[in-house]
Parts: structure tokens; sequence; C-alpha cells
């Protein structure tokens, strides 16, 4: 019997999490506070294990612009030497799936398209929730009751509070780092020197230009979208400004010391925005009654490895994979164990590592060990250990290996 299902927050995790259910045969209604669901900021990696997720959903990659992956690279961001570099020419044999970078529109855009059948509440802002009677409260103060409350509320989630029972718990930590982003046209750097001679370097794919000079978190990301057409730039640096700081002297102080040709292409950013890094350390715990968290709202992480989105977008596959047509409302209970049973300490390993960016994962071992899966289990330490771990795991076969083990206990 199809559950009565809200999704609190139109973003991708709410949005991806609203196709899966209603094709799982669920009735599905999003909530979404803003006035009109539309996705912001710069360009994102869909790497193996989302784009799984994704093709599942009848995502359409090319009707999103989505750029292929042919690298992962690690680059000297003062002379342009390697450091580490994964090979992704094979990467659909390698990880059962290929990458791609897309723009964040456009991604959003696609993902509306699949949704365009559901009922998607504008201007719906959720103040408050009761996870064991289910229902949210909205800030006009009406109720709106589900079977299945599915908290994809992002950074400042309120359902993450609701479900800790604490709300200064639930409270996302500034990491004290900030992110440069901005966005060139192909077109206009075709014919400038400094461009030709980097991509003479640059690989298709994603490259980390890491800071060697210093042992902070500072590096900068490159990577193109909208079929090439785009030039994607995001810079790593240590949050020490103020609002009115003109922010692209700034990323030229922080970045200034790198290869020549780099600061030109700084210089010549039309537009630097700067968002700051948050993070919480891993949840206890993600569900609470029938309210359960996913995306943002359950792991928030930093940018390193490039993960947020995708295992936001794992969640849904669980979720939908998880919640079948024959599933009622006496079995959620049931399902949102399995739920965190899959996706928890996977999650939690992954944020743990976005702490640092590729090539460090020796520094958080001990932080991840606490989230291994079985205990003592191997854990990623290195680049190619840590793509392995991120890429290679199918959600949907995670899924059905834990459904058959509860069907035999039972």
């Amino acid at each position: 019997m199809p559950l009565q299902v809200i999704i609190v927050g139109a973003g991708i995790s709410g949005l991806c999490t609203a196709v899966a259910l209603q094709q799982a045969g669920h009735s599905v209604k999003i909530l979404e506070k803003s006035a009109f669901a539309a996705e912001v900021g710069a360009a994102l990696l869909i790497t193996p294990n989302g784009e799984r997720v994704l093709c599942r959903l009848g995502f359409d990659f090319k009707r999103a612009r989505a750029d292929d992956m042919k690298c992962f690279e690690v680059l000297d961001g003062v002379t342009l030497k390697p450091l580490h570099r994964a090979e992704l020419g094979n990467a659909r044999e390698e990880y059962g799936a290929p990458l791609y970078t897309v723009h964040r529109v456009d991604l959003h855009n696609e993902l509306l398209r699949l949704t365009s059948a559901l009922d998607l509440q504008l201007s719906s802002k959720v103040v408050a929730a009761d996870a064991e009677q289910g229902f949210v409260v909205l800030e006009d103060g009406t109720k709106h009751y589900a079977d299945l409350i599915v908290g994809a509320d992002g950074l400042h989630s309120v359902l993450r509070g609701v479900v800790l029972g604490d709300k200064e718990a639930a409270r996302s930590t500034p990491s004290g780092m900030s992110a440069f982003r901005f966005m060139i046209p192909t077109a206009d750097l075709e014919n400038d020197p400094h461009f030709q001679e980097l991509q003479k370097i640059k690989g298709r794919g994603n490259s980390v230009l890491a800071d060697t000079t210093t042992q902070t978190e500072r590096h900068m990301v490159w990577y193109t979208c909208r079929d090439g057409q785009v030039q994607n730039f995001a810079g790593i640096h240590e949050n020490t400004h103020s609002d009115d700081t003109d922010l692209k002297n700034l990323m030229l102080e922080q970045f200034g010391h790198y290869h020549p040709s780099l600061v030109h292409i700084i210089k010549v950013a039309p537009n630097v925005t700067d968002w700051p890094l948050s993070y919480h350390d891993p949840l206890p715990t993600w569900h609470r009654g029938k309210v359960v968290l996913i995306g943002d709202a359950a792991h928030p992480m930093l940018p390193f490895g490039a993960q947020g989105a995708n295992q936001a977008i794992e969640d849904a596959g669980a979720l939908g994979a998880l919640f079948g047509y024959s599933e009622s409302v006496a079995d959620a209970p049931s399902r949102l164990a399995l739920f965190e049973q899959v996706r928890r300490l996977r999650a939690s390993r992954v944020q743990s590592l976005s702490r640092v960016r590729l090539g460090k994962e020796k520094e958080v071992e001990d932080r991840v060990r606490q989230y291994a899966d079985p205990p003592d289990s191997d854990v990623p330490t290195s680049f190619f250990e840590r793509l392995a771990h991120d890429y290679k795991i199918d959600v949907f076969e995670v899924c059905k290996g834990a459904l058959a083990k509860e069907k035999q206990k039972n």
C-alpha cells in the first residue's frame, strides 16, 4: 500500500528522493521554504556511485550538458608538477560507471523535469516536527501529516534537531575555511596564451591544484561543465575576511604564489564569490519515529573528495530500494532501521575523509576507522583506495543484500 511521504527541501537530495519514492509507488509531497525551486552555485562532480542511482531514476546526462571525466589528478599549484593521477577512461570497467561534471543548475533542472508530476509546494518553510505523531509544522502554523517524513533540509536542518532531540547538538560547525568560486566561458579564454599553456598540462577531468608550500588545506579545483563551454574554478582557503572585502583581490592574496598562469586566470575572472564551509561530526542516528534525515541534513561534509552530492544521491537510491511498493505503514520502522544500517557508517567514513583533500587520507585514518563496517575492517588510506571506496559501491546491490538478510531472519 502506498505511503504518504513528505520531503522537506527541494535541493538535490530532496528531489532525487522524491523521484525514487514516487517510482517505488508512493505518494510524495515536497515542502520547499523558498519561493521558487531553483539551485544556485557552481558545478559539481557526479561519481560512479551517484551516476548509478541517477541513471536508474531516468536522469539524462546529455540533457543536463554534463562533461565526462577522463582523469582525476592532483597537481602542484605552484609548479604544476603532477602529484597523483587516476586515469578514468576505463571508469565503467574499473568502477562500474563513468564520472561527469555538471552545473548545479542543470542537475537541478533535470531533476525538476523528473519530478514535474509531483506535489511541490513552495514558500512552505518547516519550523518544527513531531517524529512520533508524524507531522511537520509550517511557519504559518499549519500541520502536514505523513507516514514518512524525509528531512532533506540541508546544512542548517530543522529536522536534525528533531531526530537528535537536541537543537544545540544539531548545529553545524564552521570549519574556518571558505571556498572561492568563479566560472569563465571557455570562449573568453580560447585565445589567451596563459590558458593555452595550462591546457597542455591539465587533464580532461577534475584537477586539484595543491598548495605544497603550507600544511593547510588550501588548494584550487578546476574542471569544465556545460559541454566544455564553461571553466569552473574553486579555491579553498582560511576564512579571515569581512563582508566588504574585495573577493577577487583576496583570492589573489591567497593564491598569488601559485603558477603565474593560474594567477592570471584569477585576474580575468568576471565575478568571484566566497562560500563558508561547515561540517558536522557523524551523527549517532539518522532517524526517529517517522522522520529520517538524508543529504546534508544527515551527513554535512566538506568538499574534499567531491562526495557531498553523491552521498545524498546514494541516500535517495537506498530509500527507493528499501521502500518498495508492497511496503505498508507497519513496515516503515524496520525499513528505516535498514536504511540507517546500509547508509550511516558508509556515509560517516566518507564524511570523515572529506576533512582532507585527495592524497592526505592517512591524516584522518583513526577518525575513519571509528566507522569501519564491520569493525576493524580496512579503510581507505591512500588516493586510489579512497576512489575505490567511494566509487565502487552499488547502493542497490547493498540494499538487495540487506533485504535478503532481513527476510532470512523473519
